[in-house]
């Protein structure tokens, strides 16, 4: 019981840490090392909770292909000129600010709340069939909605091959000025 808490713990605080490094590093490839990191942590969050599928689900889908989609991104844009287009003006200073404060005072609330013991724990009933709905679900994956899954995969190659060969082409945001 002591060590399930134990990594509990462990495990949010080195989560919530990677979620704050996403936010304040200002290197977009140490930001998307710091959110596939988040990603993996989070999973590791529902693997002590017995989720397995939506942990493995949460590594696939969001540690591996939104972050490689968020590099992708980054490799695309001219990076010299995008720390001066939003680090300006009173306008986007009020707006972090205000942010800050919105999502600190959300965070004290939730403290305040869950210390007062106002929440309630919600009990969610289980199937009898619960390993039946992952067998199913991948067997309609890979029959019935083959050529979608395929297509996603294609679909996804491309993207990256693509937005790999616009960065490196002459005149591309990466080229020689």
């Amino acid at each position: 019981m002591i060590t399930d808490v134990f990594l509990f713990w462990f495990l949010a605080i080195v989560t919530l840490a990677a979620g704050i490094t996403v936010v304040t590093v200002t290197n977009p490839i140490y930001s998307a090392l710091a959110l596939a990191m988040t990603m993996i942590g989070v999973s590791a969050l529902f693997v002590t909770l017995g989720a397995y599928f939506l942990a493995g689900v949460q590594i696939i889908v969001y540690a591996g292909a939104v972050t490689v989609l968020f590099v992708m991104v980054v490799m695309l844009f001219d990076l010299k000129y995008e720390v001066v287009a939003f680090s300006r003006g009173k306008v986007s200073g009020a707006l972090k600010l205000a942010s800050g404060a919105t999502l600190g005072g959300l965070l004290i609330g939730s403290i305040f709340l869950t210390v007062n013991g106002v929440t309630k724990a919600v009990s969610v009933g289980t199937s009898e069939k619960a390993g039946d709905t992952t067998k199913e679900l991948s067997r309609l994956l890979f029959t019935k909605y083959v050529f979608g899954f395929e297509a996603l995969g294609v679909l996804l190659l491309i993207i990256a091959v693509g937005a790999v060969a616009l960065a490196r082409s002459k005149g591309g945001t990466h080229a020689e000025h």
